[in-house]
């Protein structure tokens, strides 16, 4: 007798306790939803620095989708802009970063950004000497692995790093 109100009790808990899970899990999903965005700022503020060894000091750079990017590029070396500038340029998905340097070399009046590939830049800096900063913002774009340069004549090869948008 005492198995069976035991048996009785378990199956009416069980019952009480069943149904509308969907509920549950929807509201459960829209909470860690609101968690996560409150713990994602809107805006990311990202300080990346090159020096006269033609070196930035990161390599990769991660953001999320809908995240508003302030980035700050600080050379910290001691040579000009003219012998050793730095920009920072964020590249379009699949475009050629050699390509892009190359073609780079020949556009100083624009900033090394040549004008029949500006198609291929989501963002970029203006080129700064030693001890000179630039900042620029600009919302993250679409969830995927970009590639960042320095388009100044011959320092792609050395200065990049990725750019990951997070979904």
């Amino acid at each position: 007798m005492k198995k069976m109100k035991i048996l009785w009790l378990s199956t009416l808990f069980m019952i009480s306790c069943g149904g509308g899970n969907e509920k549950k899990t929807a509201s459960a999903t829209e909470t860690a939803e609101k968690i996560i965005s409150a713990k994602i700022p809107k805006t990311v503020k990202i300080s990346i620095e090159g020096d006269d060894m033609m070196r930035y000091n990161i390599d990769k750079i991660e953001v999320n989708a809908g995240q508003t990017v302030e980035l700050t590029l600080t050379h910290t070396g001691q040579m000009s802009a003219l012998t050793m500038g730095h920009n920072w340029i964020l590249l379009s998905l699949g475009t050629d970063k050699a390509a892009f340097g190359m073609a780079a070399m020949s556009a100083k009046e624009q900033g090394y950004v040549p004008q029949d590939m500006k198609g291929n830049v989501i963002a970029a800096t203006k080129v700064v000497g030693g001890g000179e900063s630039t900042a620029i913002t600009f919302d993250a774009p679409a969830p995927g692995y970009y590639e960042f340069i320095c388009s100044f004549p011959g320092h792609y090869g050395l200065m990049n790093g990725s750019f990951v948008v997070l979904p």
